[in-house]
């Protein structure tokens, strides 16, 4: 496996640092080209190593079906129907304002309410710190839509207007935090912790928040089919104020920490995850660092990828007369292409998979382009197997020494 990870990093770090970019020029809504969600995701590899990446994107692509599958029968007619997708545009107006400011304090104002944090005891699966304690952090959220359409529709679910995080903290402390943001679908705080070695972050002396997105784990409604199925269900501004209570109360756990007198902080993330960590870098400038890992940047685009669910939202944008530009320029609003960070380039980096299909490599090149090229890690697995990881992660252990975060 180490050679297959010397071939992708070296294409990463040597071909790709010299390609050619892939990001447009803003508005890049409407000059990202039409096509983009059928461009390639090659690297130029050696045939064994090709051979690897290619298995794990076919396994990455049967798992894509299934949960496409899924989500198609489950979230998508509530969502892509062309009624929402009409009154969506009709709310258009309001968000391609809004995104084309290229301010990100205009939709993801700061918090400017106090919240009450309450503690308990977490979940029968949990890790056991042997020199801290693991507890929930838990607070009802004052969080409002941007649209004022919205807002009696999305406050109905009293589940998802309770933020939740699980906190693992050492007995001295407190210590520099990494806050962490999970997947769709992939809210256990046992599998993110597994997944990203955070118990062997914590050794290294660092505290751990867990961050649950809405409609995800205990903020799903009562008749939810599965975690995460209310983050898609409600169409185009259903999702742009989903992203924004995301960050939103966020920030409000940022708070907490601040007065609990935590030195330092910084975010990760996986997938959607890494798509709102990408965001929180435009949006928080107390934020150490960021390291969304196997992000998303276009979240529109990639449903345009994932069959079949992308047959029906093609159909449905027919049937409504939307272009593919429109579309996006709504949900612009929320994409970490339409800011800049306001984190210096220095404390950036991004990690992707070369044979990733869930969240394709070209996503990842598209916020790597837009944020000036800073540090980048390729492996040689999908979005799932991640293969050769614990090189990576001790990538990100001597990132975060070298900028000074455990000093």
């Amino acid at each position: 496996m180490s050679t297959a990870y010397q071939t992708v990093s070296r294409v990463a770090n040597e071909t790709y640092g010299h390609s050619r970019r892939i990001m447009p020029s803003q508005p890049w809504w409407d000059n990202l080209e039409s096509s983009f969600h059928k461009f390639p995701d090659d690297f130029d590899l050696d045939l064994p190593t090709q051979v690897l990446v290619d298995g794990t994107a076919a396994v990455d692509l049967a798992v894509r079906t299934a949960v496409a599958s899924l989500v198609s029968v489950l979230a998508l007619p509530l969502s892509a129907n062309p009624r929402r997708l009409l009154q969506d545009m009709e709310d258009g107006q309001l968000y391609r304002e809004l995104a084309s400011s290229h301010r990100a304090d205009r939709f993801f104002a700061a918090p400017d309410r106090q919240v009450e944090v309450r503690e308990r005891k977490p979940g029968f699966v949990h890790f056991h710190p042997p020199d801290g304690q693991c507890r929930e952090l838990v607070f009802q959220s004052p969080f409002q839509p941007v649209n004022p359409r919205l807002r009696k529709r999305y406050l109905k679910n009293k589940h998802n207007m309770q933020a939740v995080a699980q906190y693992w903290t050492h007995d001295t402390g407190p210590r520099p935090t990494i806050c962490v943001v999970h997947g769709f679908m992939a809210d256990p705080y046992w599998v993110n912790s597994l997944f990203l070695g955070l118990p062997w972050f914590y050794s290294m002396g660092y505290d751990i928040l867990l961050y649950t997105l809405p409609f995800h784990g205990h903020r799903q409604g009562p008749f939810s089919p599965f975690s995460g199925h209310g983050y898609f269900a409600n169409g185009i501004s259903h999702i742009s104020e989903t992203v924004a209570h995301s960050v939103y109360d966020f920030r409000l756990f940022l708070n907490y920490l601040e007065q609990r007198g935590v030195p330092r902080f910084g975010v990760t993330g996986i997938s959607l995850g890494g798509y709102t960590s990408a965001l929180l870098a435009a949006v928080d400038e107390r934020l150490q660092f960021s390291i969304p890992n196997v992000p998303v940047v276009s979240l529109f685009d990639l449903m345009l990828q994932w069959f079949p669910a992308s047959a029906m939202i093609k159909t449905a944008l027919r049937l409504s007369g939307v272009s593919i530009k429109d579309a996006r320029h709504i949900m612009a609003v929320h994409c970490p292409l339409t800011y800049d960070p306001v984190i210096p380039k220095d404390r950036l980096m991004i990690i992707g998979g070369a044979g990733d299909r869930f969240a394709p490599p070209k996503h990842a090149r598209l916020l790597w382009d837009h944020w000036d090229r800073p540090g980048i890690h390729w492996f040689p697995g999908n979005h799932i197997i991640h293969l050769d990881q614990g090189k990576y992660l001790k990538d990100v252990a001597q990132f975060l020494e070298r900028i000074g975060f455990a000093e």
